[in-house]
């Protein structure tokens, strides 16, 4: 037999016994399978070895399977696109063959979002030593779709796409790990539930290998697109992240597009070599935002547990990272941040330091309308008198014009509790105004 022959005859083998191990996990009991899918190769190759397992096990596939993919909202919008329609298309054909397969793509909270903590509430953009985003973005959305699972059924098992090949690092952590006969080991902060790595022992070729060979796959969307952006990229994946012992995206996986953690975005910047030129400005700004957050000038004195150290950042630091932004999203033509997260901004914004609701100003120069940005409409007269008034009593005009649209909510004083609450919002306001002095100082 040559060489070649061999090769092809252990790769033969290598998918067989991963199959059989599977067909026998899979028959074992009734735990629910939850398959974590991020779009790139290792993961796809898990999701289809048990795709055409169930196919064989035909009747005797009953026990659900859950495909779960993270959108952080601030993934490369090309890869984005290309997991949205894989997702559509397992979910499509899985009915059609009338597997139990169901497909979910979660989402970070509206206060947990990139922007929300970022610009909202002022967070640094993320560091090596300070990865808020991955709590924020990956575990908890992940977290809260498993935990539902695990309330239905009792226990789940979820499959990874983790092996040992990838890094001596990984190999030395899922070394470490404590299996039992099954090959099973407990996930160490999600109880009930436990991991299962399929494709451990499979080397990088024995990947590529089985995607070019059985490509397309049986949910018939074809792997072309995920290999033009693996050759573009020139790199690897971002996983589904389940814990932080997990590395953190970038360098040269598919990650998110601003991630500030690695020095180089390769992945982003092979994209835009290979054609994709039209990223350009995305790099620009994460480029921008990297040098922005290292000013010491552009972060408040004290953290918000009120100890002496770099802070959040400053509220006009706020403002002109999200000029930044939507200049960014108007060259690129694509959406980078929702009306939703703007107005979940300006929210924050109204509460800390913003009087002139800065946030739907600076939207709406950049043409985007933000619904439920209703002001009170008053006529010039009205708007010169209190600005004489304000001007008489040392207060800013923003402040009377407030308190004037409070009075709708208030109409009625004698309703029960109305009293205090409108005291409280009065003096919510005050805050705020002082706060506003003390800034412009």
């Amino acid at each position: 037999m040559s060489k070649l022959a061999e090769k092809i005859d252990a790769e033969q083998q290598l998918s067989i016994a991963t199959k059989d191990a599977l067909y026998e996990a899979y028959l074992a009991d009734g735990r629910p399978w939850v398959i974590a899918y991020s779009g790139g190769k290792d993961s796809t190759l898990v999701l289809q070895l048990v795709f055409e397992v169930l196919m064989d096990l035909g009747g005797q596939a009953r026990k659900p399977v859950y495909v779960i993919s993270s959108d952080t909202q601030v993934e490369a919008p090309n890869v984005v696109g290309y997991v949205e329609d894989v997702m559509d298309a397992i979910h499509t054909n899985a009915l059609e063959r009338g597997l139990p397969v169901t497909c979910h793509l979660v989402r970070p909270k509206l206060s947990e979002t990139f922007w929300a903590k970022l610009i909202g509430r002022g967070y640094p953009p993320p560091t090596r030593w300070f990865r808020w985003c991955t709590t924020n973005m990956k575990i908890k959305p992940s977290r809260r779709e498993i935990d539902k699972i695990v309330a239905e059924h009792g226990s789940v098992i979820l499959l990874l796409g983790s092996r040992t090949a990838e890094s001596s690092s990984r190999k030395q952590r899922m070394d470490a790990r404590q299996t039992n006969f099954r090959n099973l080991n407990t996930h160490h902060e999600i109880p009930n539930a436990f991991v299962l790595t399929p494709i451990s022992t499979w080397g990088n070729e024995d990947v590529w290998e089985y995607l070019y060979e059985n490509n397309p796959p049986p949910w018939e969307r074809s792997h072309n697109q995920m290999l033009t952006l693996y050759r573009k990229a020139v790199g690897g994946e971002c996983p589904v992240v389940m814990d932080l012992n997990t590395p953190s995206c970038g360098g040269s996986r598919f990650g998110c597009w601003v991630c500030t953690v690695v020095k180089f975005d390769r992945s982003m910047e092979g994209f835009i070599e290979a054609g994709e030129e039209w990223m350009r400005p995305l790099a620009d700004f994460r480029n921008w935002l990297k040098v922005f957050r290292e000013q010491e000038s552009v972060r408040m004195k004290r953290r918000r547990d009120g100890t002496v150290g770099p802070g959040p950042f400053t509220p006009l630091a706020r403002v002109e990272i999200l000029k930044q932004l939507l200049d960014a999203e108007a060259k690129v033509g694509v959406r980078l941040i929702s009306d939703a997260e703007i107005g979940y901004i300006q929210s924050v914004w109204s509460s800390e330091f913003d009087l002139k609701e800065q946030a739907f100003s600076i939207a709406a120069g950049f043409n985007r309308q933000i619904e439920g940005n209703v002001k009170m409409s008053l006529d010039e007269d009205a708007v010169s008198m209190l600005e004489d008034i304000a001007a008489g009593r040392g207060l800013p005009p923003d402040l009377v014009g407030k308190i004037l649209e409070l009075e709708p909510q208030y109409s009625n004083l004698d309703r029960w509790g109305a009293r205090p609450e409108l005291r409280r919002q009065l003096e919510d306001l005050i805050k705020v105004a002082e706060s506003c002095e003390a800034n412009a100082k």
